[in-house]
This record gives structure tokens, C-alpha cells and sequence, in this order.
């Protein structure tokens, strides 16, 4: 008899149990496991730093190893400064391999010592990269000086684009780099694992990561493109990696990127077209202080997602290509601390968390919606080195202390197979969360659910903009399509109780140097928690009804099996 498994994913605050309820309002959720309504991908398990240095330290390898362990495939890893000349910092926005430098002729000197570093960390925790042409090297840059940025939190963004946002002062060069590296990455690692990585140019050249015109931008991809086919035929090279799809200026900087790729004379071949294998952009929310407290704007987002899929699903020729959304959050600076944003408060406890459930579940519909081929959504959320403790980065965790938000991802790891059809009677379905978010009297409660050969999962979520107290939700849960019998039950929880090492550092008195002691008890406290001993429970003829008291923010997983 095969061995199923079935896993609930519920977001709260604090966990009633299956119990009836006398509240007047409540939530009914159907889910039906036998009507598949598409795949149930792993686009959720990519992540990305600016800091690229990061990886190969102490809580960097040990955040990639827990990255790896929680995913049932291969974690993707995204950085910026994969090429730009400098040393090992600690500098926030920053890292440097210094891979290029000249000799007095203007001969190129090449130095693989340190992305090999960087991507022999990746390689070792079974992590592969989407590896980046970025930024310009000092020796190719027209405007050298300054070039390493000294940005720190408060300061204005815009003194982080220095000398490495030009175009080359020789593209020849520039595409002998790529050429090299290319090259160089198939004789270290292989010609089979460099195929499975993506490769891509630049960061958001529609702002100031780019300091040329979007006709340099196009002319420098069909170098960068050009070089790394000749490198390696069947590498995957993609972009443009720019951000906001819903400004109009934004939007037409990608399709203006298209349309170069589609019919615009190549600069290298001086033919039709250029080489594109996937298509990129970036989405952000837009939390902002409302009376006191952090209100999000998960909208702003799924507009920006809905608008990009949009603009791609318009070409015939390409809205089958493979979408990466690069970076795809709650908003747009991860190393701009609470302190100095006081709207980035909501990072290190449950709002992060539920969020997050909340807003992939909707990548998905959107998706289904366009009808494109969604491959990655990128958390911009890695960690930072060296830092206070909860600072109020947007990051996975802090001084290896895993935030609640990691959990969501672990609970994703959970989920696999087919998506299934669920049901609400919440107020919200994902065009009003797109084109309204999440305010007013009504929370959004909504489910996704998933089944495998062996397996089956829902999430639940009760989540609203506003980080203000609410009452809990009333839930009924009708299951339908699991087996008949007996099923093993675990029950997971992130809320203020569990899973969550945020709570228990405050409550420690936020220590700035835990004692040794203290950071075992923290460690742990980071890890996703059973909330209960296991159990079993018995379906009726292959349905299962629950009863859920459901407060905002959180994230819970029963898993069934048997």
C-alpha cells in the first residue's frame, strides 16, 4: 500500500485547537485534493544578497547549509558584485571578488580565487548559483573614482552607485571576461553543472545600478551573451532583470529589451535578435508608519508581478520562456534597519512570516492567471555579518538565529506535487489583493493546497496589512480526497510561542552578547516547532472537517500521514 502524507499549513498567532466555536463570523475553506489545478513548483526556494562575500563565512555557510537541508531540490543562490574589483568586506550593499585588473600594457589579469570561493560554498551545500555579470570592473570602468561605496543605513541610496554602474570603456574586453569565466566555470566544475545554473547581466539597469542608456544595456547583453554561447553553447543567459513592471518608464525599459531580443540588430553579430533564455524583473511592496504602526502593502507587489507577466505573456515568441522575478518582496532595501525605517519594523517577528505565506500563494494564482511559466520568485533575504542582533534587516537570520520567516520556507519544503482546488469565503481572492491589498474591516483568509503521489498539504493564512492586534479568525476546514482511515498527525506552529526566536530574545532582555547558554536556547527557539505530541486522526469515508481558531500573523503545519 503506498505511504501518503498530508500537511496543513495554517497562519496564526496562537493555536486554540480543534474545538467548535460560538463565534458569530467564521471562515469556511474547501479543499479538494482530487481537482489538480496545476504544478506546485519550487519557485519559492531561490534567495539572493547584494553581499556575495557573505556565503563563505561563519553564519553565511551555516544559513546555505539550512537553506539546502530544508528544500527537496536544489536551492538556486543570487548575488550582486560577482565581478566587482575590491577585497573580502563586511561592507553592507558591497562585496568584491576582483576577478579583473590590468598590467601596465592593458593586458587583462584574471583572478579566480574568490568567486571559486564564493561558488565552491554554493556547490559543497548542494546550492547552485544564478550567477551575474556585475558589476564593471575598476580597470573597465570610464568613471573609476570613487568606486567602493562606504553606504550605510540612513544614508541616502543613491551614494551606493558609484564607478562599478558604467558601461565597459571596451566592450571587447568586457566580453573576453565573460568569455573566460565561462570558460572557466565548465573546466572547474563540469560542463553538466554549469548547464543546470542560470546566468544573467547587471541589476536593475532602469535605475541607478546603471549608468548608461537601455540601447547600452541591450548593447552590452548581446557581448555578454555572445561570449558566454561561445564559452558554453548551452548555457542559460537571461534578463533584464529590471524592476518595478508597473511604472511605465519600467515597463518600457523591458520591452524595449525584448523587442532587441526578438527583432533588434545584434551590436556583436550584426544579425536579427539576441540570445534569451529566461526573463527577469524585480517586484516590491511598499510598507509605510500608519498611526503608530507598520502597514504593508503586499498590492503594490502582485502588481508589479501581475504587470510583468502581463508584458511577457504579450509575445507569442517568448511567454513560454521560463520567468524569474530576481527579487520579489515586501519592499526594496534589505540592509535599510528598522531604526533608520522605522516601516521595516515588521522583519523580525510574524508579520514577515505570514506575509510571506500569504503573498506566494498568490504568485502562484497569478501565474495560473497569465498563463506564463513561472520559474523563481527570489527573497531577497540572506543574512548579514557581523551585525547587532534583530537589528531589523530583511534577512533569514541574524548571528545564526534563524527568524520566523525561515520557517515559512521550511513549511514550503513540505509541499510538493500538484496544486489543488481550495475554496474560501473570505472576503479577498488574488485580483483584490493585486488591485486593492489587504485593508478595512476584513483580513484575508484564503488557502493553497497541494498533493503529491505520497503526500498532501493546505495552507491557511489569516493575514491583514495593518501589524495591529485582531481578533482571531474562526476556521472550519472541509477536506475532501484523502484516504480512508487513520492518519499520523504533527502539528507545527510559527506564533508568538513557537518557532520563534524573536519572541525569546526580547524576552531574554535582547542581549547584545547572549551567553552560551542563552544562544542554545535561541537556537533552537529559531527552528520550526511541533506545538503538540503526534497523534492520529480518523477520516470520514476520506474527508476530514476542522474546527481552527486562527489569530493574525503566523504560520501553522499539521501534516497527516499514514
Amino acid at each position: 500500500m503506498k505511504k501518503i502524507i498530508l500537511v496543513i499549513i495554517l497562519t496564526s498567532l496562537s493555536f486554540i485547537g480543534f474545538s467548535q466555536d460560538t463565534s458569530s463570523e467564521k471562515t469556511s475553506i474547501q479543499v479538494d485534493f482530487d481537482k489538480k489545478i496545476g504544478d506546485m513548483s519550487t519557485m519559492w526556494a531561490w534567495f539572493g544578497a547584494d553581499e556575495p562575500n557573505y556565503a563563505y563565512m561563519k553564519d553565511g555557510k551555516k544559513l546555505l547549509s539550512e537553506l539546502s537541508a530544508m528544500s527537496p531540490v536544489p536551492v538556486y543562490f543570487r548575488a550582486h558584485n560577482l565581478l566587482t574589483s575590491g577585497h573580502d568586506t563586511l561592507n553592507l550593499k558591497w562585496g568584491s571578488t576582483n576577478v579583473y585588473t590590468e598590467d601596465a600594457n592593458g593586458n587583462p589579469i584574471y583572478d579566480w580565487t574568490r568567486v571559486d570561493k564564493i561558488f565552491d560554498t554554493y556547490l559543497a551545500r548542494g546550492i547552485k548559483p544564478l550567477a551575474q555579470f556585475s558589476f564593471m570592473p575598476k580597470a573597465l570602468s570610464p568613471k573609476p573614482e570613487p568606486y567602493e561605496h562606504n553606504w550605510k543605513p540612513g544614508m541616502p541610496y543613491n551614494d551606493v552607485y558609484t564607478g562599478w554602474a558604467y558601461p565597459p570603456t571596451d566592450y571587447k574586453k568586457w566580453a573576453k571576461l565573460v568569455y573566460q569565466w565561462v570558460k572557466h566555470s565548465v573546466e572547474r566544475y563540469g560542463k553538466k553543472e554549469v548547464e543546470s545554473w542560470y546566468w544573467e547581466l547587471w541589476n536593475e539597469p532602469n535605475i541607478g545600478y546603471w549608468k548608461g542608456t537601455v540601447e547600452e544595456y541591450c548593447k552590452l547583453y548581446d557581448y555578454t551573451a555572445d561570449a558566454a554561447k561561445r564559452a558554453l553553447p548551452t548555457i542559460k543567459i537571461g534578463g533584464p532583470e529590471t524592476t518595478g513592471p508597473s511604472w511605465d518608464k519600467a515597463a518600457e525599459y523591458l520591452k524595449t529589451f525584448l523587442n532587441h531580443c526578438i527583432s533588434g540588430k545584434n551590436y556583436v553579430t550584426g544579425k536579427v535578435g539576441s540570445p534569451l533564455d529566461f526573463i527577469s524583473f524585480h517586484a516590491k511592496g511598499a510598507p509605510k508608519i500608519v498611526d503608530g504602526h507598520v502597514q504593508m502593502n503586499m498590492g503594490t507587489q502582485l502588481r508589479d508581478i501581475s504587470e510583468g507577466f502581463r508584458i511577457v505573456a504579450s509575445y507569442p515568441t517568448l511567454k513560454h520562456l521560463p520567468i524569474i522575478i530576481g527579487e520579489s518582496d515586501p519592499e526594496g532595501c534589505a540592509a535599510c534597519g528598522m531604526k533608520t525605517n522605522p516601516q521595516n519594523a515588521y522583519r523580525n517577528g510574524t508579520m514577515y512570516s505570514s506575509y510571506t505565506a500569504a503573498s506566494f500563494a498568490r504568485k502562484y494564482a497569478l501565474a495560473d492567471y497569465h498563463k506564463v511559466n513561472l520559474k523563481a520568485a527570489v527573497s531577497w533575504s540572506f543574512e548579514f555579518e557581523n551585525q547587532p542582533y534583530f537589528y531589523g534587516f530583511r534577512d533569514l537570520a541574524t548571528n545564526g538565529i534563524d527568524k520566523p520567516v525561515l520557517n515559512v520556507f521550511r513549511m514550503f519544503g513540505l509541499m510538493s506535487g500538484k496544486r489543488v482546488e481550495t475554496k474560501s469565503t473570505s472576503k479577498y481572492d488574488f485580483k483584490m489583493v493585486r488591485d486593492s491589498s489587504v485593508r478595512g474591516k476584513y483580513a484575508d483568509i484564503n488557502a493553497l493546497g497541494s498533493k503529491d503521489v505520497n503526500s498532501a498539504a493546505v495552507m491557511v493564512w489569516h493575514y491583514h496589512d495593518d501589524d495591529v492586534t485582531a481578533e482571531n479568525a474562526t476556521i472550519e476546514l472541509d477536506l475532501k480526497g484523502l484516504p480512508v482511515g487513520k492518519l499520523n498527525f504533527h502539528h507545527y506552529r510559527i506564533d508568538k510561542e513557537n518557532s520563534n526566536a524573536y519572541e525569546v530574545w526580547k524576552k531574554m532582555g535582547s542581549p547584545e552578547s547572549p551567553t552560551q547558554e542563552q544562544y542554545a536556547i535561541l537556537e533552537k527557539s529559531g527552528q520550526l516547532a511541533l506545538v503538540e505530541s503526534p497523534s492520529y486522526i480518523k477520516t470520514n469515508n476520506g474527508s476530514l472537517k476542522l474546527n481552527i481558531k486562527l489569530p493574525r500573523q503566523g504560520v501553522s503545519l499539521l501534516k497527516f500521514n499514514w
